[in-house]
């Protein structure tokens, strides 16, 4: 089933968000490779695909897990959350409607 995992960023988190990203985006493409991953990527905080110095508030990640306990599991390793960028998530069972 798919889910979703919506992570909220905590105030002025663009510096930790930069140090965590590498190893953030090694697991995202462990999702890919298995073929997993749906889509996933950061909320910008102002109305711009490249907000510089205004950072992002939070990501979105859609992907394909046994149930919501490996969901949940594989979302509080996240490097987001483990080094503090993310302030909360949250994890949701996900039905693709459209396309």
């Amino acid at each position: 089933m798919l889910y979703s995992i919506v992570g909220k960023d905590v105030e002025n988190s663009l510096k930790a968000r930069l140090a965590a990203r590498p190893d953030h985006v090694e697991r995202l493409k462990q999702l890919v490779s298995q073929g997993k991953l749906v889509l996933a990527g950061p909320n910008p905080a102002i109305d711009s695909s490249d907000p510089g110095d205004a950072g992002f508030t939070g990501s979105i990640i859609i992907a394909e897990f046994d149930s919501l306990q490996a969901a949940q599991e594989w979302a509080d390793q996240d490097p987001y959350i483990v080094t503090g960028v993310y302030a909360s998530v949250e994890v949701k069972p996900f039905n693709q409607a459209l396309p």
